[in-house]
């Protein structure tokens, strides 16, 4: 796993004035609001007496306060204050947790866990549609009881639509018939790589989907990397209709990742609870 990237942390509205405890690469950060209402991501140990910080408040002056002994910790992870020692007397200046780089983009609370200056940071991944006036756009966040990289390679691998989704394939009815197309080079960058394919597409059955494609015919489909744990999936449903997914990962250990979803489509302006009348056990399947 690469430390030097962009890891999602939380998405923004669910962000208030209460510290949150948020775990990724078996590393635990408390994530929380200054008084300027900007994020910030700091390590959930006070370096006092060894105390998480997210179990801890905000205080007006923008710091988060340990639980322990009061000590107060800036967007910077420095200590601005320790009661104990009184007013009139300032922190020593190694009092200081860690901090990270924080980016709030697309509705999510990004943390660069890295070293890197930042000059040599990789960006986040762009999304040049969102926040247009052609494209709705939503975020989810679902846990998955595996190893990240299993979700990308999932991601990766066009030919399991035939069978998994009934909005891309024919679940496996077309033994004799059936064939991957060529996969054509697309959005490829110095961070990852992607393709698109034209394949078959069913009637869709669902009274949603239906919203997006009417008939049978063909669709275009394609996903790339963008470093790590950064991934985009398009589904073109007709030349000038689709989805733009980005899923934005978060490992939390060798066997949990959360997924950050942005759903971004230019088609279907229906409530986005309808959504739910899919047959699917997985937010990705609904439109991936």
């Amino acid at each position: 796993m690469f430390m030097n990237f962009w890891y999602p942390v939380v998405r923004a509205e669910d962000l208030g004035q209460t510290p949150q405890q948020v775990r990724i690469l078996c590393h635990d950060f408390v994530v929380f609001r200054d008084e300027q209402g900007n994020p910030a991501v700091l390590s959930d140990t006070c370096i006092h007496r060894g105390a998480s910080l997210s179990r801890g408040k905000c205080k007006e002056d923008g710091t988060v306060q340990c639980p322990y002994h009061g000590w107060r910790f800036d967007r910077d992870g420095v200590c601005t204050r320790i009661p104990s020692i009184g007013k009139t007397t300032k922190p020593p200046p190694r009092a200081r947790v860690d901090s990270y780089p924080v980016q709030e983009r697309y509705g999510i609370v990004f943390a660069f866990l890295g070293d890197l200056p930042e000059e040599q940071r990789p960006p986040i991944m762009p999304v040049d549609e969102h926040g247009t006036d052609d494209w709705r756009s939503t975020v989810v966040t679902f846990d998955i009881n595996y190893h990240y990289e299993r979700s990308i390679e999932n991601g990766l691998d066009p030919a399991h639509n035939e069978y998994v989704h009934p909005t891309h394939g024919y679940q496996g009815e077309r033994e004799d018939t059936y064939l991957m197309t060529e996969l054509r080079p697309h959005q490829n960058n110095p961070w990852g790589y992607g393709f698109l394919s034209t394949f078959d597409a069913p009637p869709l059955r669902n009274p949603i989907m239906r919203f997006f494609k009417k008939e049978a015919g063909k669709m275009e489909a394609g996903s790339g990397t963008y470093g790590p744990n950064h991934m985009w999936t398009y589904i073109h449903f007709t030349p000038t209709t689709g989805m733009h997914q980005y899923m934005f990962e978060a490992p939390i250990d060798e066997n949990h990742t959360r997924v950050f979803l942005l759903n971004q489509r230019n088609v279907g302006f229906f409530p986005a609870r309808w959504a739910s009348l899919e047959n699917s056990s997985s937010p990705v399947s609904i439109f991936g």
